[in-house]
């Protein structure tokens, strides 16, 4: 209904805006007559029109979705057979190491029919997008168009798609026939780059497929991570960028060979097909294809390829046909991405090329200038007009992006165009396809190293205001510069400002500590919702306790202080924020012994395979360097709680006690009420530092955190988490205890440092 009313609104609207009535005077009368609109009203009627238009498509889309039997099915939450279609590939919901589900395959399907009365004949035909959650490993190897047969429990879809329901699936799928013949044929080209990549170093056998399909499952986390601080992620989402490679080859080969004019759009035009075929129709994949289907039909007639009217009907098609790509941020990030480069590229590319050889000492030549100002143009167009978006999903700005994309370009084409021709030769004889990629990955190589590098300058991207209040800000900027910039004399002021400002930064840094802080003791890096300890142990040595629940930040926190071996690693309890980033501590680090809780099930061994793990005992003495460490619990068998079911577990934490040189450390893990009760009535030995239990949650003891005596309450918690964490009453309980209190959601990493007055903080932000 809102979206009926909307289209009609939008319509009624676009009529009265479509022509006016100017009166005309004639001797006696006054005789209205229709003029036509002036440019802003034509913009003002195409706006409305497409807003009719999508609204009608968001209507139909969502009466499709909510109403039916299958959305009355999931409502009831039936247990139902269904036949369904595979629309995407499945996608791989990693289950955190302590749990003891295997991981969740997220798999896109179109039920074509449904029987909601299992064992029944009766079977009701339907069409509606579905959305599989399994938990069979088999399901990850499918592929889109085929058909299977299941049976599971529907349920409402909780965040707003346009699904008709979610499908619990246990059991592997039942399948009916093959996938098609063109998805066979993808499938296999994706699987023999993949083995003709494999003998290539980690690093380019990661990337390539990446470039060529976007296939980043070889990909390894920390240079996603690196790729993503440098702002070269777009590389491998295979958009606009690498289809106009592509066709570009295509053409030039097709030309070179004495192909007609009709026939070298005809083979770019399967190219593109292929293209999208190998690649999944992805939301960048889809807005590259159309826009390569649209500049194809200009080149068969003969027409002036346009590029904005091209990306403008790209992406009016497509959102109109698949409503859903309006809230896809890869949709949004590819678009935007474009219309930077069609807009602001040429007059900056102008600009640029009228400056430089007047800037640049020496008198730059004005063709090398002009071969410069391309590239530098292009990059920063994309950059300035994703940089909102980009802000609004992670809260920083990229500082080293441009750059980063200029060293990146002269690889880019040669990494893509021999991944594609390996991958067009690997289906046919993998030995030559191994050969071709050699080439390849060391142009792949040139693009990793100059990810790594940028991703390791010094504030290589600065944190901004996350969400649309940090993306409106920055845009402002933008609008504001781009002012600034027309007026010579407010250039001026703006270059002043600038440099004063940057002038200021820079004595602040210089006089400013680094980091790490000097005699560092005891670092909580901010890893999120979740607990990631450093314990310093001598030089480039650290006891780590808990690793967070994503190797990057664990592996971030640890290179910042300059770790390279971990002589012992602590895991308090086998739940993934606490465990989950087991895998970055082991990168590129000497691991000695591991210590996990004695109620744990040993499930941490599956990440630690060929070390020595030990289960931790009460009164264990561990002694590391200038550090010791005495285990004070868990402590025998507490009363079983009903809060829920993690409580226990929480509860079966390892409590340390860390001591050094003139400095004191209770590490609390996640202990709730009954285990602290537990820890008092055993004796608590005073401390200098308390790492505040379960991430300041309610369940506290007044009496165990006092009893502590500590100056300084250290909470390790995620900004904006769904749990409330840290409670208000357990910040206000250590506010009346008087200690000084810090958080990693505001405070970042967390350095305690030993002083001449006692124990001193020195916080990353």
């Amino acid at each position: 209904m809102t979206a009926l009313v909307s289209a009609t609104g939008a319509v009624f609207l676009a009529a009265c805006a479509a022509r006016r009535r100017v009166p005309v005077v004639r001797r006696v009368r006054t005789v209205p007559v229709l003029v036509p609109v002036p440019v802003a009203g034509r913009v003002v009627v195409g706006a409305l029109v497409c807003v009719a238009a999508s609204a009608v498509g968001v209507g139909f889309r969502l009466t499709a979705v909510g109403s039916g039997p299958v959305r009355a099915l999931a409502v009831r939450g039936v247990t139902a057979e269904a036949g369904a279609v595979v629309t995407g590939d499945p996608a791989v919901l990693k289950a955190g190491p302590s749990s003891r589900r295997h991981d969740t395959v997220l798999v896109p399907v179109r039920v074509e029919e449904v029987e909601f009365a299992p064992g029944t004949t009766g079977r009701l035909r339907v069409r509606v997008p579905v959305l599989l959650l399994a938990d069979d490993p088999t399901w990850r190897r499918l592929v889109p168009s085929q058909r299977v047969h299941l049976t599971t429990r529907l349920a409402t879809p909780r965040h707003g798609e346009l699904l008709a329901a979610v499908g619990l699936v246990r059991g592997p799928p039942t399948l009916v026939g093959r996938p098609s013949l063109p998805q066979r044929w993808a499938s296999t080209v994706r699987s023999r780059l993949r083995a003709a990549a494999s003998r290539l170093p980690s690093d380019q056998r990661g990337v390539l497929p990446g470039l060529v399909d976007g296939d980043t499952s070889l990909l390894d986390p920390e240079l996603a991570d690196a790729f993503e601080t440098a702002g070269l992620t777009h590389l491998m989402a295979v958009s606009g960028e690498n289809l106009s490679l592509l066709i570009g080859a295509v053409l030039m080969a097709g030309r070179f060979t004495g192909l007609g004019r009709r026939a070298v759009p005809v083979l770019a035009g399967l190219t593109v097909i292929g293209f999208v075929l190998v690649a999944r129709p992805s939301p960048s994949v889809l807005r590259a294809a159309v826009m390569g289907s649209v500049a194809l039909l200009a080149v068969v007639t003969g027409r002036e390829r346009r590029g904005v009217p091209a990306l403008c009907a790209a992406v009016l098609v497509l959102v109109l046909l698949d409503p859903e790509l309006a809230r896809s941020y890869g949709f949004a990030l590819s678009a935007l991405a474009t219309a930077g480069i069609l807009v602001l590229g040429p007059p900056w590319r102008r600009c640029l090329t009228r400056w430089l050889p007047q800037s640049v000492p020496g008198r730059l030549p004005r063709r090398l200038a002009g071969a410069l100002a391309e590239p530098l143009a292009v990059a920063a167009a994309a950059h300035v007009a994703c940089a909102p978006i980009l802000v609004l999903l992670d809260g920083q700005v990229s500082l080293v992006a441009v750059p980063a994309n200029l060293l990146a370009a002269p690889a880019v084409g040669p990494a893509t165009l021999l991944g594609v021709l390996a991958a067009a030769v690997a289906p046919v004889s993998l030995p030559p396809a191994r050969v071709i990629v050699v080439p390849a990955g060391l142009a792949v190589g040139w693009i990793t190293g100059v990810a790594r590098l940028c991703a390791r300058v010094p504030y290589a991207a600065v944190g901004w205001p996350a969400g649309a209040a940090g993306a409106a800000l920055l845009t402002v900027m933008f609008v504001a510069g781009a002012l600034v910039l027309r007026r010579p004399g407010a250039r001026r002021a703006a270059a002043a400002v600038l440099a004063g400002t940057a002038l200021m930064v820079i004595g602040v840094h210089a006089c400013a500590p680094g980091w790490p802080p000097h005699g560092w003791r005891f670092v909580t890096c901010d890893v999120g919702q979740g607990d990631g300890l450093a314990l310093a142990a001598g030089p480039g040595r650290a006891v780590v306790v808990d690793t967070g629940p994503d190797p990057r930040f664990i592996d971030r926190c640890l290179r910042a202080l300059r770790i390279h071996a971990v002589p012992l690693l602590v895991l308090t309890h086998p739940h993934a924020d606490h465990v989950g980033g087991v895998p970055g501590v082991l990168r590129g680090r000497t691991v000695g012994t591991v210590l996990i809780s004695p109620d744990s099930e040993g499930e941490e061994r599956r990440l630690l395979t060929g070390r020595r793990v030990l289960a931790a005992g009460i009164g264990d003495v561990w002694s590391v360097g200038p550090l010791t460490l005495r285990v004070l619990g868990p402590l025998g068998s507490l009363p079983v709680s009903t809060r829920d079911p993690g409580t226990e577990v929480n509860n079966a934490s390892v409590v340390l006690f860390a001591r050094w040189p003139g400095l004191t450390a209770l590490l609390g893990g996640d202990v709730e009420t009954e285990a602290q009760r537990t820890l008092l009535a055993a004796g608590l030995p005073r401390a200098d530092v308390l790492k505040v239990p379960h991430h300041g949650s309610s369940h506290q003891d007044p009496d165990f955190l006092a009893a502590v005596h500590a100056r300084i309450a250290v909470t390790s918690v995620g900004a904006d988490n769904d749990y409330g964490h840290p409670a208000p009453s357990t910040m206000a309980l250590l506010a009346r205890l008087h200690l000084r209190g810090y958080r990693t959601d505001h405070d970042g990493d967390i350095a305690i440092v030993r002083s001449h007055d006692g124990p001193a903080v020195v916080t990353r932000r």
